[in-house]
């Protein structure tokens, strides 16, 4: 079971001593399990050691109290209070307890935060201990973080070690690859408060244009003075997962096409989450390996351990010495643990411990099944008739930017693949409320809940959201010429994205109208004009005819505007500025100028390629994200 407490504020409770907290939980258990003059039930030691966070398998527990019995300490089916006492104190003081527990499990309960309006945080301390190993894992041997690193095996200190913004900044270039451009992190031991919260300004904005969603969340609610640590480590979850689901994709493992069930089709494979294309290969090298198992979860599945085994010895190199014992053993984390030191022999035991399987913990599960597909999928290659086109069946980067958008603002259920997560309009509709609250009004909306089970009804209640979502675009002032709500039911690649676009073009206009002291809408031409007028206030010798102006491409107008809104915060010793510069230093020029627009405030969700080959739709976003940080 998991113990949730809540801190007491009081000074004497800080100050409580390693043994006073222990002696507590020795009380504790013993009352919790107590049921008279007799002493406790033997069958309940196991428990009760649990409790005090003495972690020991059943056949262990079985033999010392055999022992006990054997010295005379113990008659009968029961154990008195002093003798399970002096039990524990021996115990804990011996190494047969450490003997037992992996270097990855720690027993203090679960963590209980008040928030804000009476909510409650639940701080999971399995999770927080996974996530610092695996930072320490993949961080150690960055010099930019060694002072940072290692985090402790409990991972409490992983709040304080996030404050100056350079691991979170890390682990976004892990999870999706030069995203922040290096050039622009505020580095070193001892960074001020200002380059601190520079720093997590930087991360927070990049996350979003990954896709993270940090609603809610800015560079003070993330410091560890905040004791947020929900929020931290939420982000920090969405990073890991990203980081894992990335290898995901046919483009990495072609052999995913395996997958498909019959009839089905290579644009099925693209409807599907990183999660159920997971749970399609655990049940596929389970049929594999001659399972009659299959899963349907990552908790309740998955806790006996049997599943894990057969993919393990499935998936193993014929050479790993990888065998099947674990489904010899009777108990649970017994077996758990035999499973665990399969995975051990394929370099693949990570994030969960044997309790964590036992108690079906989600996140930490998927996270182990997702690092045992990277590291072995055991699939086999597509047969040589199958032309996969990755573009088509993984996303344009256009695609890909309008995915992380929607996405980081947190809409439900999250989005794979546009053309068959937005065909019922319900995501479109979320979106509108963001451009305009209250615009949709539900009553007229058919949820998931409400659609008919009959497939021929459910096609028109569908049909129904998308012609609804037309009108409401219209309203929006959308052009949608030639656009019907079957368009969008079908997913038609060319009409959605035409929708798609207005929606965040409209979106980041009705950020800045918001910010208008008057209200009133901003169109384009005045974005065009402010910028003009900040570089030509800021003695900036450049200017902008039209967002797909030429100029662009160097990246230098919106380099020297940031400049401007941020004096003296562009390094130039980063920036190229000859007349004649290569499309290899327009780019470089339109990374720093991406990263510095992030690290100012501005929620760019624009790549830098978008800049350096003048997409003016996304350019024109790039400046009203600038816009916004400087209105602020």
């Amino acid at each position: 079971l998991i113990h949730f407490y809540k801190r007491e504020k009081v000074n004497d409770c800080r100050e409580m001593s390693a043994r006073s907290e222990f002696q507590d939980k020795l009380e504790s258990s013993w009352i919790k399990h107590d049921i008279g003059e007799n002493g406790v039930p033997l069958s309940d030691v196991k428990g009760m050691l649990d409790d005090v966070g003495i972690r020991l398998p059943n056949h262990k527990v079985r033999d010392i109290l055999q022992s006990v019995k054997d010295n005379g300490e113990i008659t009968g089916d029961f154990i008195e209070k002093g003798v399970f006492h002096e039990l524990c104190q021996s115990l804990q003081s011996e190494d047969v307890a450490k003997t037992f527990r992996t270097s990855k499990q720690h027993d203090k309960n679960a963590e209980k935060i008040q928030g804000a309006m009476g909510a409650q945080h639940m701080v999971l301390n399995e999770e927080q201990v996974a996530f610092s190993d695996w930072i320490n894992t993949n961080l150690i041997s960055d010099k930019d973080v060694e002072h940072l690193l290692r985090l402790n095996e409990t991972g409490s200190d992983l709040y304080e070690k996030m404050d100056d913004g350079i691991l979170l900044c890390k682990m976004i270039n892990l999870a999706a690859p030069e995203t922040i451009d290096e050039r622009v992190i505020n580095k070193g031991q001892k960074l001020s408060i200002f380059k601190q919260h520079e720093n997590l300004t930087l991360a927070i904005n990049s996350a979003k244009a990954i896709g993270c969603v940090v609603v809610g969340i800015d560079s003070h609610s993330l410091n560890s003075g905040q004791g947020k640590k929900w929020l931290v480590l939420g982000l920090v979850w969405q990073l890991i997962k990203m980081y894992l689901f990335k290898q995901i994709s046919i483009s990495n493992v072609p052999g995913l096409v395996n997958l498909l069930r019959d009839g089905e089709e290579l644009a099925d494979l693209m409807k599907l989450s990183p999660e159920q294309l997971l749970l399609r290969w655990v049940n596929h090298q389970l049929e594999k390996a001659g399972s009659s198992r299959r899963i349907k979860n990552f908790h309740e599945d998955i806790k006996d351990s049997e599943v894990y085994t057969e993919l393990i010895a499935q998936i193993a190199p014929k050479d790993a010495g990888v065998n099947k014992n674990a489904l010899g053993k009777k108990e649970l984390l017994d077996r758990a643990e035999t499973m665990l030191d399969q995975a051990e022999k394929i370099k693949s035991r990570a994030f969960v411990t044997p309790k964590d399987v036992v108690r079906g913990q989600e996140r930490l599960n998927l996270a182990f099944v997702a690092n045992l597909f990277n590291n072995h999928p055991g699939l086999d290659p597509p047969k040589e008739n199958i032309i996969i086109d990755i573009d088509t069946f993984e996303g344009t980067r256009e695609e890909k930017m309008y995915r992380n958008w929607m996405n980081s603002l947190g809409v439900s259920p999250q989005v794979n693949y546009l053309y068959t997560d937005l065909y019922d309009g319900l995501i479109i509709f979320q979106l509108m409320e963001f451009i305009r609250p209250g615009i949709v009004i539900w009553k007229k909306v058919k949820t998931v809940e409400q659609q008919s089970k009959m497939a021929a009804k459910r096609l028109q209640e569908v049909l129904g959201n998308c012609n609804y979502a037309v009108e409401l675009g219209k309203k929006l002032n959308f052009v949608l010429v030639g656009i019907a709500g079957s368009d969008i039911m079908d997913g038609n690649r060319t009409l959605t994205l035409a929708l798609i676009w207005q929606l965040m073009r409209a979106y980041t206009l009705s950020l800045l109208s918001r910010l208008n002291t008057d209200g009133t809408p901003i169109v384009e031409s005045e974005i065009i004009s402010w910028a003009n007028n900040r570089l030509q206030e800021g003695g900036k010798e450049v200017s902008i005819k039209h967002f797909q102006d030429k100029t662009n491409k160097t990246s230098l107008p919106i380099i020297h505007l940031i400049d401007v809104i941020k004096p003296g915060v562009i390094d130039y010793s980063f920036v190229n500025q000859d007349e004649s510069i290569s499309k290899e230093e327009c780019l470089s020029n339109a990374k720093y100028a991406v990263t510095m627009a992030r690290k100012i405030g501005a929620p760019v969700y624009a790549l830098p390629e978008d800049i350096s080959e003048v997409k003016h739709k996304m350019v024109m976003t790039v400046y009203a994200s600038l816009m916004l940080a400087d209105m602020k």
